[in-house]
């Protein structure tokens, strides 16, 4: 029989468990996973002493296009992500002008397939003017879903009360992705603080209190409606507790940043590259229940929230330097790290990075290794040790919050449906991505 693609010798990560596999590839699709000595295909991979994973999703990344190319554009962006083993992004809709109507959509499609390296999908941002066109519009084409900010955001992409809440969850039926924390306590403890005061001051104005108030009216706001919602960037002890008691109604990622730095060190360590939203948490507890929620189930999706900005504006004071860090090339070397290191197992990897994205967001073919799914591998070496460093990313931005972190387990091949995008570090096939399809 002849594939497009063979991949022998490696060791693959199945729905049912890891085992020693060739997988053939034809038209784009795994075609089979018990490949014979005799077939033969166009290209043959030798993974003797290789991981093979399904392809790993970052399903929340801010990739700046259009509007900010200093940071990053959708070409770089992918660049990096599949520099980084990702074989799709998911991207948000906070760019300029915002994906939040048709014309918007149509454009990023077609900028997804002249850019484009590997596959991507959009978020559509609710506003309270597009709120009556949201069924309609997350049924389109590339559209992983509605996200909403109701906190921490500007412009007509802010939804903060009850009330626009609720009218967005009443306008379809996909699960839809929130930024939870409170704008009112965002607000009022905005006061508190002046630009200049210490980095992990962040942690302290945007406190746990705004991601549990946020979270707790959202999810009732889905009990009332009978909509299911996936809450972003869980981090708190309060909210994984809170959360795990309603998987009914919810859905919960948690973004390697969370999981890898902690404060107030990591602002002493970094400065301003270390402030995000919502931030690095300067109590342990919160940083242990993100841990602990990843390793019983409560956690569907591990992110990257990769939201590049240039260097020097990362170097401004507090409250002048802008929240976001890059992440999408970085955070699969960072969680086979955490693999190796014993804090989780390569399986539950794949099931948070594969198989959670897929069943979150609704993606009939990708997410596993079987048989009619897209073509999709991340290959990686396990025992391989590297040193990350600003000088490998690939964003304009430059910078990376790990440079200098050694870490063991790096990703040594991206195949996106059947196309070898990178291979041993380089990007050997560019411009294959796609708009992803999703169920309706």
């Amino acid at each position: 029989m002849h594939f497009d693609l063979i991949i022998r010798n490696g060791r693959c990560v199945f729905p049912w468990g890891e085992a020693q596999a060739d997988i053939g590839i034809r038209d784009q699709r795994i075609a089979s996973l018990s490949v014979s000595a005799s077939d033969e295909a166009d290209r043959v991979i030798d993974a003797t002493g290789l991981h093979v994973l399904p392809g790993l999703i970052d399903s929340h990344v801010h990739l700046r296009d259009p509007g900010k190319p200093e940071a990053e554009t959708l070409e770089t962006g992918t660049r990096a992500a599949a520099l980084g083993g990702i074989t799709a992004v998911f991207d948000m809709p906070n760019t300029n002008p915002t994906i939040t109507d048709r014309k918007m959509l149509d454009w990023k499609r077609q900028h997804i397939v002249e850019t484009a390296n590997i596959d991507v999908a959009m978020y559509i941002g609710a506003t309270r003017e597009n709120t009556p066109l949201l069924a309609e519009f997350e049924q389109e084409e590339g559209v992983c879903g509605v996200k909403v900010f109701a906190g921490s955001s500007t412009g007509d992409l802010m939804i903060e009360d009850d009330e626009g809440i609720e009218a967005v969850l009443r306008s379809g039926h996909r699960r839809v992705s929130f930024h939870s924390e409170d704008e009112y306590r965002l607000r009022e403890r905005r006061k508190l603080f002046e630009p200049g005061q210490p980095y992990h001051c962040h942690a302290e104005w945007r406190d746990a209190e705004c991601a549990i108030r946020g979270t707790q009216r959202i999810l009732a706001l889905s009990r009332k409606t009978g909509r299911p919602i996936h809450i972003l960037h869980v981090s708190t002890e309060e909210e994984f507790i809170l959360l795990g008691e309603n998987r009914r109604h919810a859905t919960v990622e948690v973004l390697v940043n969370h999981l890898t730095n902690e404060g107030p060190g990591c602002y002493e360590r970094l400065g301003g590259k270390a402030v995000m939203n919502p931030p690095l948490r300067n109590e342990r507890r919160h940083f242990e229940a993100g841990w602990a929620a990843l390793r019983d189930g409560r956690v569907d999706v591990v992110s990257s929230d990769h939201a590049p900005h240039p260097k020097e504006a990362k170097e401004l004071p507090w409250l002048e330097c802008p929240s976001g860090l890059t992440g999408v090339q970085t955070i699969v070397p960072l969680m086979l790290d955490h693999v190796n290191a014993g804090r989780l197992s390569l399986t539950r990897l794949v099931d948070v990075m594969a198989a959670g994205p897929a069943r979150v967001y609704g993606l009939p073919n990708k997410g596993r290794l079987a048989v009619g799914f897209d073509g999709d591998i991340t290959l990686v070496d396990m025992k391989k040790q590297r040193t990350i460093t600003n000088d490998w990313i690939a964003s304009p931005a430059g910078w990376t919050p790990y440079d200098g972190k050694t870490v063991t387990g790096w990703p040594v091949g991206t195949i996106v449906r059947g196309q070898v995008v990178m291979q041993d570090d380089e990007i050997v096939t560019s411009n294959v991505g796609r708009p992803i399809s999703f169920q309706p």
